[in-house]
């Protein structure tokens, strides 16, 4: 058993190295594997890797959805353990893939909410320009929606990841990547108007290169400004249901609406994968920017 339990420790180890995982996610995937690690040494008697069989795969999955589990959670425990192994066969310490052909559960997964041009202007005028906390959430709402770039993306912005007066500001992934995007003019008006009469006013620590910052003057986080949206949300009246992923999809679908094709949108919002890289020319910056500025309502 210890054994295996280091074994699993040494795929997750090449999750974190080779493919960047984040941690949220490499911590879903060990308890996902322990889990399963502790089924089949209760129910099939496994001490070794080798010992696993097709049937035993079988079981634990039939055991998963016996329990009630919904289909994303069933879809992602079944991924986790045709990756490891995969990656026990790969390295040899297993003769051979008993998870090789079965199939992972099918998530249907519903259509993203979408607001009309008109919601997401209602909702950009909503917070105060007289308050430095209106000025703040305003900048944060335009560049969210002005860019398509994901809540975790927008409060990792730096200052120096600006160049306002180029029309472009750098995002970094979080799988360690970067791509440029273009900044309309409204958004780049908010986030001068945040930087000039809140943020350079504000006593920061020398160390802090936030560029959205909370009332303590440290960074912004996720959880900040899901309660920022929220708050504005209700008061704009379109629905407290709305997140950031909402405001992300709504970019994409106003730019295709107005006639951007899907290949730059998908480069905008950061979605090509390696393989698509490798099928695709990636578009220039500029070819980029000509489309962001034909297509985009606030451009």
């Amino acid at each position: 058993m210890r054994l295996m339990l280091e074994q699993l420790d040494h795929f997750l180890r090449e999750l974190k190295t080779e493919r960047g995982l984040s941690a949220n996610t490499l911590v879903a995937y060990r308890r996902d594997l322990r889990q399963y690690t502790l089924f089949l040494k209760a129910e099939a008697h496994c001490t070794s890797w080798e010992n696993v069989r097709d049937v035993d795969v079988m079981k634990y999955l039939y055991w998963l959805r016996d329990k009630g589990g919904a289909p994303a959670t069933l879809a992602r425990k079944a991924a986790a353990v045709r990756g490891l192994h995969q990656f026990l066969l790969r390295h040899h310490e297993a003769g051979s893939d008993p998870a090789f052909g079965i199939d992972v559960p099918k998530v249907e997964r519903p259509l993203p909410k979408i607001l009309s041009v008109e919601e997401v202007e209602k909702l950009l005028r909503t917070p105060s320009g007289k308050t430095a906390a209106g000025k703040r959430d305003r900048a944060m709402l335009e560049v969210l929606y002005g860019t398509g770039i994901r809540v975790t993306e927008l409060v990792q912005l730096n200052v120096d990841d600006l160049h306002l007066s180029m029309g472009f500001l750098r995002c970094r992934g979080s799988r360690g990547s970067e791509r440029i995007i273009p900044v309309g003019s409204l958004a780049r008006k908010a986030v001068q108007t945040y930087i000039t009469e809140v943020r350079d006013r504000l006593v920061i620590p020398k160390e802090e290169p936030a560029l959205f910052l909370n009332r303590r003057g440290r960074r912004m986080t996720r959880q900040g400004f899901w309660k920022i949206l929220k708050k504005h949300a209700l008061s704009a009246g379109v629905g407290t249901s709305l997140s950031p992923e909402t405001l992300r999809h709504s970019f994409a679908a106003h730019l295709l609406e107005n006639g951007a094709e899907l290949e730059a949108v998908e480069e905008l919002m950061g979605r090509a994968e390696p393989a698509a890289a490798q099928r695709y020319r990636r578009t220039p910056r500029q070819r980029l920017k000509d489309v962001y500025a034909r297509c985009h309502p606030r451009a």
